[in-house]
């Protein structure tokens, strides 16, 4: 799988112990997670955990064509692996109790107006997410992808603007969507037939992510702690 793309959890390292033998006829059988710490974004048809690196040091852009729920649990599981959030919006009442809330009263998730997200500082160390929710014609920010910086913009149906953005993102997911935007998105994101028929049916919570030729159904279940401050998986806000 291209390290741009949705990742599937493989396993989870342990405590250190002294070391182990195994005999080479079994070495094929063993697997190991390779690669770096992500965001898990939700699990797949099979059960298996997924996840997106967003700490990277090079500029990643992603574009989640659906509902504002999905987009709050990223941005608080982005925080919850040290990240700083951004949110950039045009509508922060609807943001404010994540804030309030994410990081235990530490300020990791901070709210701006549109273009006006100040510079960030992301490093290796405090790497940055930001949220662009700023409707269906998001103006070009100021701040950008970068080493480290993360971009997520949200745009809740298709746009003018969205197939450029579906275009020079590395990950676009996609939620339900109307059979007319779903032949669109299908076009140019080279999706199969059955693939785009299947947008307009999709539940509450599912998101079908792409990276180049790689597709992922994920569905996003939320925790007890995530349904109590943001309520259950919806498509619509």
């Amino acid at each position: 799988m291209a390290a741009s793309s949705v990742r599937g959890v493989r396993g989870l390292f342990g405590p250190r112990h002294a070391g182990h033998s195994v005999v080479t006829d079994h070495l094929g059988a063993l697997s190991l997670p390779v690669g770096d710490d992500g965001v898990v974004i939700g699990d797949d048809a099979e059960g298996h955990p997924q996840l997106v690196g967003f700490h990277r040091s090079t500029p990643y852009d992603v574009l989640l064509i659906g509902g504002l729920w999905t987009a709050q649990v990223l941005a608080l599981r982005a925080a919850g692996t040290g990240a700083r959030v951004a949110v950039e919006t045009g509508r922060a009442q609807e943001w404010t109790t994540l804030a309030q809330s994410a990081g235990a009263g530490l300020e990791c998730v901070t709210l701006h107006d549109v273009g006006r997200v100040p510079p960030m500082g992301a490093t290796v160390s405090s790497p940055v997410v930001v949220v662009r929710d700023c409707g269906m014609r998001p103006p070009r920010g100021r701040v950008v992808s970068a080493p480290w910086q993360s971009v997520l913009t949200l745009l809740p149906y298709l746009s003018p603007v969205a197939p450029r953005l579906m275009r020079t993102s590395t990950l676009v997911g996609v939620q339900r969507v109307s059979p007319q935007e779903a032949q669109q998105i299908g076009r140019i994101l080279g999706l199969h037939r059955t693939e785009t028929e299947a947008l307009p049916t999709l539940a509450d919570g599912v998101t079908l992510w792409c990276a180049g030729s790689e597709r992922h159904w994920v569905m996003t279940t939320p925790t007890d702690a995530e349904t109590g401050l943001l309520g259950t998986a919806r498509r619509m806000d």
